[in-house]
């Protein structure tokens, strides 16, 4: 009866993972106390230890006794569920990052013992690869040649890992669902204003005006660095053995080589995007592929004569000169780091490259209402606001918000899926094109992390080549200049861009990027470092939308007849308010 009770009440209550049959209890309890009694004749062999076993036995077995009702009760086996995966939730972070530390290690001890094998089966600078931990001290404290660099290997973006996991994956959908509220919020204010929806998107128009320029520059710079960066080093690799005069010959040649940088890929995409008077986003895309296209040409020079030199030292019968298919492929890779061969992918995700695109077209898109419903209508009228501390304090707080998003929308249309379309396209294994920045307790850290690609140039071609001539005692010299041609380089992007030179990002580099960077050293390891990193930035951004967005407008409501070359350098928005 008991039996048949228990199990029609158990079909009822089955949900609630609390009901066990009687009579399987019982077969337990019965099998227990069976096995229990065959083992008691041993007892008096082992004594105390088989009884205190058993008592353990009973003592487990004593929260399972039956109830009245026939019923188990488990809720003292419930508690100790519970208070078994309380212990493995404390014990989980401490056990991940006791792996993650060991991991690290590992990969670490890993690539060093890989570098030190390269080192001396290429060169005889470095000692014998052992392996060992003796030798890989010694390593590190040698002058490597310049000619070793970055070791390109096989891996996945750390975006396409994290989004595998929904937790991460649904942060890019909170992205979307803002984008959604924004289109929404200017179609209903385009439907109150002008009682109909407004679909131009001539902001975009505008930004992006007067392509086919932009088309025919962009052929004409790439055609110039595929032609002569080669011919001029193929010839000079091919008579350099041969030659008499080897040092006034390579000095002709390397003369050719940077007047070719400095006026036909420096001077001449510059001229044409001031003299077209090509708009802001048309700028950006030639003067962008200018500083791409010198930094790719300086690398392949600079990998590729350090080979030949030393093939002419050892008198070797072959010219080690790269096939032009390799330049060829190295001009359109995601990396400004010259190699003849990459790690490749076996095939390519067509689905994964029109993936790319589609986000950077969504971007641009995010970019454009952003513009139009954040920074447009506070901006439209300041300048007819006098100039003082008060709002120029609300101008920066009030533009934190779009400087972010436009900083999210940058590092995500640009260096994740700009960057791995290509990549995919050009089955170009190494994605690793960003590292976690957004972890980052020191502006150090910060730097190396948020742009890898350009990063490994300035690191490998500006720090390392500085500190390959001068010696490891002058690291604050290399670190400063490095510092000062990052951000030459950014306020010379803008100011050609923008149209006006108003140097805000060069200030915030070498001012507070130099005296963060010293203060935010590697030695901030805690999460409050963290939170002061992402605080400056925040605002920062802040600093160079207000700042950059007030001269613009006041460039545009302000127009000089007859400027002087102090009223090119004087920023206008300090006295447009005047005029209005």
């Amino acid at each position: 009866m008991i039996e048949g009770s228990a199990a029609l009440m158990c079909e009822k209550e089955l949900k609630d993972g609390r009901c066990f049959s009687f009579g399987n209890l019982s077969t337990m309890v019965g099998e227990d106390y069976t096995s229990v009694r065959h083992r008691h004749p041993s007892s008096t062999a082992h004594g105390t230890p088989e009884k205190h076993e058993m008592q353990k036995r009973s003592e487990a077995e004593r929260p399972f006794q039956n109830s009245n009702n026939g019923w188990v009760d488990v809720d003292h086996g419930i508690t100790k569920k519970m208070q078994l995966i309380a212990e493995a939730e404390e014990l989980k972070p401490a056990f991940m990052k006791e792996v993650d530390s060991h991991f690290t290690e590992f990969v670490n001890r890993l690539i060093a013992k890989a570098v030190l094998l390269e080192s001396s089966t290429a060169t005889s600078t470095f000692p014998a690869a052992t392996c060992s931990e003796r030798d890989l001290h010694k390593t590190k404290g040698l002058r490597a040649p310049p000619e070793h660099g970055k070791l390109f290997t096989a891996r996945r973006s750390l975006l396409d890992e994290l989004f595998e996991v929904n937790h991460i994956r649904t942060i890019y959908h909170m992205f979307i669902a803002l984008l959604i509220l924004f289109i929404l919020s200017t179609l209903v204010v385009d439907f109150i204003d002008e009682g109909r929806l407004v679909l131009e998107f001539d902001l975009l128009v505008f930004a992006f005006g007067k392509f086919p320029v932009v088309i025919s520059t962009w052929l004409c710079m790439f055609l110039s660095t595929f032609i002569l960066p080669y011919g001029l080093f193929l010839q000079w690799a091919k008579g350099h053995s041969c030659s008499s005069q080897r040092k006034i010959r390579s000095l002709f040649f390397g003369m050719l080589f940077m007047f070719f940088q400095t006026i036909g890929l420096g001077l001449g995409p510059t001229y044409v995007a001031v003299s077209y008077s090509l708009p802001p986003a048309s700028r950006f895309v030639v003067i962008l592929e200018q500083v791409r296209l010198i930094m790719k040409a300086y690398s392949f020079i600079r990998e590729n004569v350090p080979r030949v030199l030393s093939s002419a030292k050892e008198k070797s019968s072959t010219i080690p000169v790269p096939q032009v298919t390799q330049y060829l492929y190295f001009l359109f890779a995601p990396t400004l780091i010259y190699r003849d061969n990459y790690p490749r992918n076996p095939m390519i995700r067509w689905g994964y490259v029109a993936t790319k695109f589609a986000q950077v077209i969504g971007s641009l898109f995010y970019a454009y209402y952003i513009f139009v419903r954040l920074c447009i209508p506070p901006f439209r009228n300041i300048s007819q606001e006098p100039f003082n501390l008060r709002g120029l304090v609300l101008c920066i707080f009030n533009s934190i918000l779009p400087g972010v998003l436009i900083l999210f929308l940058v590092f995500f249309a640009f260096l994740h899926c700009w960057l791995n379309a290509f990549a995919e396209m050009l089955r170009f294994a190494d994605r690793m094109f960003y590292e976690d920045w957004w972890n980052s307790t020191s502006y150090a850290n910060y730097y190396r992390t948020w742009n890898v690609v350009v990063h490994d140039w300035l690191y490998y071609y500006a720090y390392r080549d500085f500190l390959w001539f001068f010696g490891k005692k002058f690291k604050a010299a290399a670190m400063l200049s490095v510092f000062a041609v990052s951000a030459a380089v950014h306020e010379y992007v803008l100011g050609v861009c923008f149209g006006y030179f108003y140097p805000v990002l060069f200030c915030l580099f070498m001012c507070f990027g130099m005296v963060f960077n010293f203060i935010l050293n590697d030695r901030r390891k805690g999460p409050i470092w963290n939170v002061i990193m992402w605080t400056s930035l925040f605002l920062g951004q802040g600093v160079i939308i207000c700042l950059y967005s007030q001269e613009w407008y006041a460039h545009q409501y302000c127009p000089l007849k007859n400027p002087t070359f102090l009223d090119y350098v004087k920023p206008r928005s300090w006295n447009c308010h005047i005029q209005i």
